[in-house]
């Protein structure tokens, strides 16, 4: 069972999975807060098959905003899913590639866009019932 709780020291610390981890730096949660935006997800997969310019991943996200593409961008290489390589050409390109940290994210995030794929139905289905029940 997860929950929360206090411990000797006055800290509090939330239990999950049985293991008792601070609030203040519970790796589940930081990882979380990283990794489950809305389009971090779909960057990593966007990397999958190699290093892409950032016209491409562009162009793999059509919704993305310039602005949202280049924080993410930014994000996941401060966190290490990937490394950004500037090319001395006129004008200067520059390519994105998934790190191995990026690479055993991606093996964890696919099994997520399989469940995903599978289980669809079912949580729209849920979705409908539940706001036909609050209507």
């Amino acid at each position: 069972m997860n929950r929360i709780v206090d411990s000797a020291r006055g800290e509090r610390v939330i239990l999950i999975d049985g293991v008792a981890m601070s609030m203040d730096d519970c790796p589940v949660r930081d990882v979380l807060a990283s990794v489950g935006g809305k389009w971090t997800s779909l960057m990593i997969i966007g990397l999958a098959d190699g290093p892409r310019r950032f016209s491409q991943l562009r162009r793999f996200i059509p919704d993305i905003s310039q602005r949202m593409l280049t924080q993410t961008l930014r994000d996941l290489q401060r966190d290490g899913y990937l490394t950004r390589t500037v090319y001395p050409t006129q004008p200067p390109s520059v390519e994105y590639q998934l790190t191995p940290l990026g690479h055993s994210f991606l093996a964890l995030l696919r099994s997520l866009v399989q469940w995903s794929t599978e289980n669809h139905a079912a949580i729209r289905a849920a979705r409908a019932v539940y706001d036909a029940e609050q209507a």
